[in-house]
């Protein structure tokens, strides 16, 4: 159970409570806007039936002990399991941890930020949280247990998102190499 919830307006770029203050998101570069939209896409594909993906969508998550606090990942994905019941208003902020959460890294972004996010996510409930670096072309699968680095040659998947298969070197060219 929290001992208080943490609340704060939405603002436009969001704001997030990180490491004991209200951090507001960076406002995302091209890279960063491609590599959220490729892979919502393709999460979306696969979440058919499964649940919802969104992007940008607030949570409002509690870790036992501390305050309910707000935070927006790039991509969220929720298993339908977790949304049924719930009225459209509650869906709209949902009081717990996506399913999977994915972080997309900006040049701005501090390394303490992200790993208190990824630590808020687990500890809230969230089976995955998956940090992308579009400058470096990895993605970074952290789950209660493990830590997995994936590279453009490589194809990620996890347990959390069965079936679910992503071909990096494909997923980052189009995300960030121009079309011709």
């Amino acid at each position: 159970m929290s001992l208080e919830e943490i609340v704060l307006p939405i603002t436009k770029p969001e704001t997030e409570w990180v490491r004991g203050r209200a951090l507001v998101k960076m406002s995302p570069t091209r890279d960063h806007s491609r590599v959220q939209t490729e892979f919502s896409g393709a999460l979306n594909v696969w979440a058919n039936g499964r649940g919802e993906v969104g992007t940008e969508w607030r949570f409002r998550i509690a870790v036992p002990g501390e305050a309910r606090r707000p935070l927006v990942p790039d991509v969220s994905f929720v298993e339908i399991e977790a949304l049924r019941g719930l009225s459209h208003e509650d869906i709209q902020l949902p009081a717990f941890a996506p399913t999977v959460a994915v972080e997309v890294l900006s040049r701005g972004d501090l390394a303490a930020d992200v790993a208190s996010k990824i630590d808020v996510y687990l500890r809230g409930g969230s089976r995955l949280v998956i940090v992308i670096d579009p400058r470096k072309r990895t993605l970074v699968a952290h789950d209660a247990e493990t830590v997995a680095t994936f590279a453009s040659g490589d194809i990620f998947t996890h347990p959390a998102l069965p079936d679910f298969r992503l071909e990096l070197g494909p997923f980052f060219s189009r995300a960030l190499d121009l079309t011709t």
